[in-house]
């Protein structure tokens, strides 16, 4: 009974692995980039962001204000949060043995199936939006920061943000990434339609 629970949930993870290659192939893809070149790009970012006067206290101060959250943490958590419903789904579907027919036959693994597709695009569309409000199209070289806080005579400070174009082409690669993901989820939605139409014709 154990073992072919155990073959059952090999065969339905190969299965699942197989029918779903371009989503895993491409989130693979963006977290290489991310770990790699993300690293590269905004590793020592806090370091060499400076501002004049050239102190500490106030390098901190305008880094947070600057960066709210650190957008290697913020692709990092879009890229667990994106990846939940699709990995729920699958490891449901590959412990009962559930296979593209299945999908197809059954209308409740169909609107299940496409229901988790769905809830992928609207957390990229969500992450999208927030990625553009927190850190826009664009990193220019100078950040004006609201020190007034800190109780000095200066209330805004030059800051110089280090590698600004390096980051600007980073941002604009992950917004590509973004997109592409939304597309491969929506032709996913229209593919699994069109199959279950099929397959009510054939019958």
């Amino acid at each position: 009974m154990s073992l072919n629970y155990i073959k059952n949930f090999y065969e339905g993870c190969v299965s699942t692995i197989q029918k779903n290659f371009h989503t895993l192939f491409f989130g693979s893809i963006r977290m290489f980039f991310l770990g790699v070149l993300g690293f590269a790009v905004y590793g020592n970012e806090a370091l060499h962001f400076s501002c004049d006067p050239d102190k500490r206290e106030r390098n901190l101060f305008c880094y947070n204000q600057f960066r709210p959250i650190t957008p290697q943490v913020f692709w990092a958590l879009q890229l667990v949060i994106v990846l939940v419903p699709g990995a729920i789904f699958h490891l449901y579907a590959a412990c009962k043995s559930i296979n593209q027919e299945c999908i197809l036959q059954k209308p409740i693994y169909t609107v299940i199936y496409i229901f988790s597709v769905l809830l992928r695009v609207s957390l990229e569309v969500i992450a999208f939006w927030l990625q553009i409000h927190l850190f826009g199209y664009q990193v220019k070289p100078l950040y004006l920061c609201d020190a007034g806080s800190l109780g000095k005579k200066m209330t805004m400070i030059k800051c110089m943000v280090p590698e600004h174009f390096e980051k600007t082409i980073f941002l604009i690669a992950m917004y590509t990434f973004t997109v592409i993901t939304m597309v491969l989820c929506v032709a996913e939605v229209f593919e699994i339609i069109f199959r279950r139409l099929c397959f009510l014709v054939k019958q």
